[in-house]
């Protein structure tokens, strides 16, 4: 089979258009038609039934897509491990990552990461845990960057390094300046926390289960999707949060928020580095891992 059709006609199973395929393989509508009629002809049967407004895969296009898949990533693979041997680390990385490590770790890790191979491309999806995990696992992302470890026996999951989470409070709350607060204090005080499926909020019912406690006593007056919006609550005096200490570092030393230690609740929990248990890594993929998990 010819590879550029089936980049082709997996362009088409994903985007469910002729057109957009054409535009984002840079490619003329015609040409794609040409290129999926061809990978027809060779199979013997169809694979999309051109709908009104809708290209839909027959039974036969989802056999094949799966297939088409794994045929192009190891022609990736083959190119990355040339390009290896003699010396080079080039072509484009899928990473996914949870919304703390996604948006205060990896920047940083990447930026430096590139400038030892200036010729890798890296995507960053950023989502909640779950859907990270999720994507790893549907082959979607190479790696995945997680606030807890998923547990499930398709992935491979290491320990990358701790994050404590703390007590955020606005700047002009009673409890601004005091050493430490209770689970008792707590259990009064409106609570915001991430939506289900969040590393941060795994890691609090954890610690709440530990203590003897629950997330159900907590009189949590909010869940949002992303720390930076609790941040905003925070600072609109909607209620107090439990977040790692490194997204709310930089407004705790400018003084728009504050941290305070719990006395009694150990939220102390570590970033897995996640990948697919029974797929091959590629060449580039292991590099990155390799200096991910590398000291400093």
């Amino acid at each position: 089979m010819d590879l550029r059709q089936l980049e082709v006609f997996a362009g088409v199973y994903e985007l469910r258009s002729f057109s957009r395929t054409a535009s984002a393989l840079r490619l003329t509508q015609s040409t794609v038609s040409e290129h999926v009629r061809l990978l027809e002809e060779e199979v013997g049967t169809r694979l999309f039934d051109r709908l009104s407004r809708e290209t839909v895969p027959t039974r036969a296009g989802e056999l094949l897509y799966g297939y088409a898949r794994q045929m192009l990533a190891l022609r990736t693979e083959a190119r990355q491990a040339l390009d290896q041997f003699l010396g080079q680390v080039t072509g484009t990385l899928l990473v996914g990552a949870s919304t703390i490590p996604g948006e205060y770790v990896l920047p940083a890790v990447i930026g430096r990461f590139r400038e030892r191979h200036p010729r890798v491309a890296i995507t960053l999806q950023i989502s909640d845990t779950r859907a990270i995990v999720q994507a790893v696992l549907d082959g979607q992302v190479d790696a995945g960057v997680v606030g807890a470890d998923p547990g499930n026996r398709g992935l491979e999951a290491r320990p990358l390094m701790p994050d404590e989470l703390v007590l955020v409070v606005p700047p002009g709350h009673r409890w601004n300046g005091r050493r430490e607060v209770t689970v008792d204090e707590l259990r009064a005080e409106p609570l915001i926390v991430r939506e289900p499926g969040s590393g941060s909020r795994q890691a609090l019912e954890r610690a709440l289960e530990a203590a003897g406690g629950s997330l159900g006593e907590m009189q949590v007056v909010a869940e949002m999707g992303s720390t930076s919006a609790i941040k905003q609550a925070i600072k609109a005096s909607v209620g107090v949060s439990i977040m790692s200490s490194r997204a709310a570092e930089d407004e705790c030393q400018h003084g728009l928020l504050a941290s305070v230690k719990l006395k009694d609740l150990a939220v102390t929990r570590h970033f897995f580095v996640v990948t697919h248990a029974s797929r091959s890594r590629s060449p580039l993929c292991r590099a990155f891992l390799d200096f991910l998990e590398s000291p400093g």
